[in-house]
C-alpha cells in the first residue's frame, strides 16, 4: 500500500493549479504631454504578464488595458514611470441622470464625459422641480396652464 498511497498524493497534489485571473479592461487617466511619455507607458504596461491589448489615447489622456491583469498592478506600474495616475474617474454624460450638478461636471474631463459621482435625486417638493414638471410634456395639465 505505500507504492499506491505515493501515486495517489502524486497525482492529488499535481492536478491542483492557480486559478486564472478573469479577463478584464482597466482604464487609467494619465497627462502625457509628448510622444516620449506616451512610448513610456505604453512599454512599461505592455511587459505586465497578462497584458493582451494597450490602447493609449493621448488626447484624452486615457490608457486602456485588456488582459488577465490586476488593477493595481497595473496603476502601480504606470505611476512607476514618474507619472501622476489614477483610475478612469468619468463615464459618458448620458449615463448620468443631472450631469452638470457641481459635484460631476468636470471642465478637464474629454468632450462628453462627466464624473462618476453619487448623485442625490431632487426631493419632487423642491420649488424648482415643481416648475420644472409644471410645464413638463409629461404633465397633462400643462395645456391648461399656457
Amino acid at each position: 500500500m505505500g507504492a499506491l498511497d505515493f501515486i495517489s498524493d502524486y497525482f492529488s497534489i499535481s492536478t491542483r493549479r492557480k486559478k486564472r485571473k478573469a479577463m478584464q479592461t482597466v482604464d487609467i487617466k494619465v497627462k502625457m504631454d509628448c510622444d516620449g511619455c506616451e512610448r513610456r507607458v505604453k512599454n512599461a504596461v505592455s511587459n505586465l504578464k497578462g497584458v493582451k491589448s494597450v490602447n493609449v489615447n493621448r488626447k484624452q489622456s486615457r490608457v486602456t488595458v485588456s488582459g488577465y491583469v490586476d488593477p493595481n498592478r497595473v496603476l502601480n506600474k504606470v505611476k512607476s514611470t514618474g507619472k501622476r495616475a489614477e483610475f478612469w474617474p468619468y463615464v459618458p454624460y448620458n449615463l448620468v441622470a443631472y450631469p452638470y450638478v457641481a459635484q460631476a461636471y468636470d471642465k478637464r474631463a474629454p468632450p462628453g464625459f462627466v464624473k462618476n459621482v453619487v448623485q442625490a435625486l431632487p426631493s419632487p417638493n423642491a420649488p424648482d422641480e415643481k416648475l420644472t414638471t409644471l410645464f413638463s410634456d409629461e404633465n397633462p395639465n400643462a395645456c391648461s396652464i399656457m
